[in-house]
């Protein structure tokens, strides 16, 4: 577990589900621009930033090479970094290969796996969401071949020009893949985030599950003293978290 104790009149922020990249370089340009001017507001109070995945509509490192784009972005959390604020970033279904650049390039630390942080007294159980909980099969059943790595090891010698035109075409196509297949809320007992949460209050206390992944806003009480919390997208709704060591709050941008 890691402890971060936020000085006063700083906050925690949380982002999650840009899709940069999505449905093409030039019609997200906009929301990217959006983006980097929500980076730009945060980092003037920000304790530390807290990316939770799907940055990009895809991602994959090659040894030598990194998808093409984003550079407004990677400036200003390189930025963002060099000026001593923390970023966290959680890989999520769309950036699952990340293997290095993050950390050597941007000094941002990369996590696979949802983990366990304190900010002061109140913690946190946070990550992407995807493949979490009961259901969801169909995802589940894709990302284990995602993830194996003789299948990495194939996909790594398509040439960069053809795999990534081939994972681009997949990523908006596919509704497994993009996950934006039903976003809708379904109700607690069928959301599966809100049962995987219910399931780990079981082993132990969180005071907040942050999750992304889902493209919804929503909070949603657990028991009387935890909350499940989904960060919404950058596509639809431009919403993001705040913790200000006292109250988490989910808050639309508008620049």
């Amino acid at each position: 577990m890691t402890t971060i104790n936020i000085p006063e009149g700083k906050k925690i922020y949380f982002s999650s589900d840009n899709h940069l990249g999505a449905p093409t370089m030039k019609e997200s340009m906009p929301r990217e621009r959006r983006f980097v001017s929500w980076l730009d507001m945060v980092k003037k109070d920000a304790a530390a930033i807290f990316l939770l995945g799907d940055l990009f509509d895809f991602w994959f490192e090659y040894k030598r090479v990194v998808p093409k784009g984003f550079t407004r972005t990677l400036g200003k959390l390189a930025e963002i970094a060099d000026n001593g604020i923390p970023v966290y970033y959680f890989v999520g279904n769309h950036d699952l290969w990340m293997n290095g650049y993050f950390e050597e390039e941007l000094n941002i630390p990369v996590f696979h796996k949802p983990q366990q942080f304190t900010f002061n007294t109140t913690s946190f159980f946070i990550g992407h969401g995807d493949g979490l909980g009961p259901g969801d099969k169909g995802f589940k059943r894709m990302k284990k071949v995602f993830t194996n790595p003789v299948a990495k090891w194939f996909y790594k010698w398509l040439h960069p020009d053809l795999g990534v035109r081939l994972a681009q075409y997949l990523s908006v196509k596919n509704k497994l893949i993009s996950g934006d297949g039903d976003v809708k809320f379904l109700g607690e007992e069928k959301e599966w985030l809100v049962q995987y949460c219910k399931r780990k209050l079981e082993h132990g206390h969180h005071d907040y599950f942050v999750f992304g992944h889902r493209h919804l806003p929503l909070e949603i009480e657990l028991n009387e003293k935890s909350k499940y919390i989904n960060l919404g997208d950058w596509i639809s709704h431009y919403t993001y978290g705040e913790f200000d060591g006292q109250e988490f709050s989910l808050k639309k941008f508008k620049d």
